[in-house]
C-alpha cells in the first residue's frame, strides 16, 4: 500500500476486484511494459535514476502502467519519439521516391 495513502481519497472501482477478471495477465503486461520502458529510455541515455513506474490494472483488467519522471527525463524521452518519428518520415519519403 502507499505510504502516502490516508484513506481519504478512497475509490471504490479503484479496488474491488470482479470474479472472472484475470487482473494477474494485465498487470503482468504493465510491469512488462515497465520493463520495457525503462530499457529503452536507458539506451537512449535518458536518466533512470528518479524514474518510477507502477504497474497495474483497470477495473475489466487491461494492464495499465502509471510513471512519474523527473520533468527533464519527460523532455528527452519526447525529443528521442520526435527524433524517431522524423527518421520514420524520412524513411517513408525515400520509399515514396523509389516507387
Amino acid at each position: 500500500m502507499d505510504p502516502n495513502f490516508d484513506g481519504e481519497a478512497l475509490e471504490p472501482d479503484g479496488w474491488m476486484w470482479v470474479r472472472g477478471v484475470d487482473y494477474v495477465a494485465g498487470w503482468r503486461s504493465a510491469a512488462d511494459a515497465a520493463t520495457e520502458l525503462k530499457g529503452a529510455m536507458d539506451e537512449a541515455g535518458i536518466d533512470m535514476t528518479e524514474v518510477m513506474s507502477t504497474a497495474g490494472t483497470t477495473t475489466d483488467g487491461s494492464g495499465v502502467l502509471r510513471l512519474s519522471l523527473p520533468v527533464e527525463a519527460a523532455q528527452a524521452l519526447a525529443n528521442a519519439a520526435r527524433e524517431e518519428a522524423i527518421r520514420r518520415q524520412e524513411n517513408e519519403a525515400k520509399g515514396a521516391r523509389s516507387c
